[in-house]
């Protein structure tokens, strides 16, 4: 990534991570996805298992509903309920969330987490997230390079595909 051409880190408009820091917020945005990936959908059960405030969750909920992450939905059956659930934006995020678990039990912890995350099929442990090519190949950060969009080769990207 040491070519010639560079991300133009002052113009944060046009960059997406600021965007995606935006929306997530900081840990106890994470914390309460990982908790919906781990099917909690009620205030009292993300409360009771993450230990965190009240007013901080009920904060954390409302700015994750608000970026379209997790909806909201009263319970039929008594609509007082509410239950929060992973929208397609949301479980979108699943590779960051295990990357960022990847990361730091390799730079932080220095040990598996537990439980481990597994094939359901196989039940052997997921494979590391990886940065790769069109066709498939790991990536190295010598293989990767900045380059404007006229100059991309084949198809531009179509980032929306995957909805």
């Amino acid at each position: 990534m040491d070519g010639k051409l560079r991300e133009p880190l002052r113009e944060l408009a046009e960059c997406s991570l600021p965007a995606a820091l935006e929306a997530m917020g900081e840990r106890w945005s994470f914390l309460i996805l990982r908790a919906a990936f781990n099917g909690l959908y009620h205030f009292e059960e993300f409360q009771s298992e993450l230990g965190i405030a009240r007013n901080i969750l009920a904060n954390r909920l409302a700015r994750l509903v608000e970026h379209g992450i997790l909806k909201r939905e009263a319970m039929p059956d008594d609509r007082r309920k509410i239950e929060y659930r992973l929208t397609d934006k949301g479980f979108a995020l699943l590779p960051t969330m295990i990357a960022l678990r990847q990361w730091g039990e390799r730079w932080e912890t220095g040990f598996p987490a537990s439980p481990v995350l597994v094939d359901e099929r196989d039940r052997r442990p997921i494979a590391q997230i990886d940065v790769r090519a069109w066709d498939g190949r790991v990536l190295t950060k010598q293989d990767l390079l900045w380059s404007l969009p006229e100059h991309v080769a084949g198809n531009p990207i179509d980032i929306r595909a995957a909805e």
